[in-house]
C-alpha cells in the first residue's frame, strides 16, 4: 500500500514510518542548499518550515511570463548539508529530508529527537521529480543565491517515490548496508587467503 503523507506532516505520522518504507509527499515542498541552509540558520526561515518537506536540490526552471516552470529537479548529495542539518532539523522541524547518498551521525541523532525521517530520492530523475511538481508557490533569496541555491517553495502532488533511508527511530539503512558490506569483504577476504 502507498503511504502518501500530506503537508503540513504530523510528528506521530513520521514516528511511525521505517527505514526501507516507500513514501510519497503531496503539499509543499521546500528546497535549499548549503548556501541556503546557512542563511536560514542566521537568519531565520521567510515562512513557517515545521512540518513540511526539505528538498536538497538545486532546480532546473524556466522563466514563463511572470512564473517559472520547473524542467528538473533532481536531488543534490546530501552530505553537503550535514554540517547544518542537525541544528536546522531542531529550530525548523521539517517532517521529511528528501536528498541522495545519505547523511552522517549527527543527523541520524536530530532526526529521532524532532520526528524526522531522511528519504532517498534517486539520482538522475530530476525530470521525472518534475512531473510532480505542480506549481512553483514562491522562491526566496534567488537574487542573492541565484537560482539553484535560492529556497523553493513548490506545490507538490504525490512526490516520488522516497526510500525511508534514516528513520526516527536511529535505523539507518545506510550503516546497514556498510555491515554487509564489511562481512561480504572479510568473506572474500579469506577466500583470497585461502587460496580458493
Amino acid at each position: 500500500m502507498e503511504k502518501i503523507l500530506t503537508t503540513p506532516i504530523p510528528e506521530g505520522e513520521v514516528r511511525g514510518l521505517s527505514a526501507g518504507e516507500v513514501i510519497y509527499v503531496s503539499g509543499l515542498l521546500v528546497t535549499a542548499r548549503d548556501e541556503a541552509h546557512k542563511l536560514l540558520l542566521e537568519r531565520g526561515a521567510p515562512f513557517p518550515l515545521e512540518g513540511l518537506a526539505l528538498f536538497h536540490c538545486g532546480p532546473v526552471v524556466q522563466k514563463v511570463g511572470e512564473g517559472w516552470r520547473v524542467v528538473a529537479a533532481g536531488p543534490t548529495t546530501s552530505a553537503r548539508m550535514e554540517l547544518f542539518q542537525a541544528e536546522f532539523l531542531n529550530k525548523f522541524k521539517p517532517r521529511v529530508i528528501i536528498g541522495k547518498g545519505g547523511m552522517g551521525e549527527r543527523t541520524l541523532k536530530a532526526l529521532s529527537e524532532v520526528g524526522a525521517v531522511y528519504t532517498h530520492f534517486t539520482g538522475g530523475a530530476g525530470a521525472l521529480a518534475a512531473q510532480a511538481i505542480r506549481r512553483v508557490k514562491e522562491v526566496h533569496w534567488l537574487e542573492e543565491l541565484g537560482i539553484p541555491e535560492a529556497i523553493w517553495v513548490f506545490e507538490v502532488e504525490k512526490f516520488g517515490p522516497l526510500v525511508v533511508a534514516m528513520d526516527a527511530h536511529g535505523r539507518s539503512l545506510y550503516a546497514d548496508l556498510a555491515v554487509e558490506v564489511e562481512k561480504n569483504m572479510q568473506r572474500i577476504r579469506a577466500r583470497i587467503q585461502s587460496g580458493k
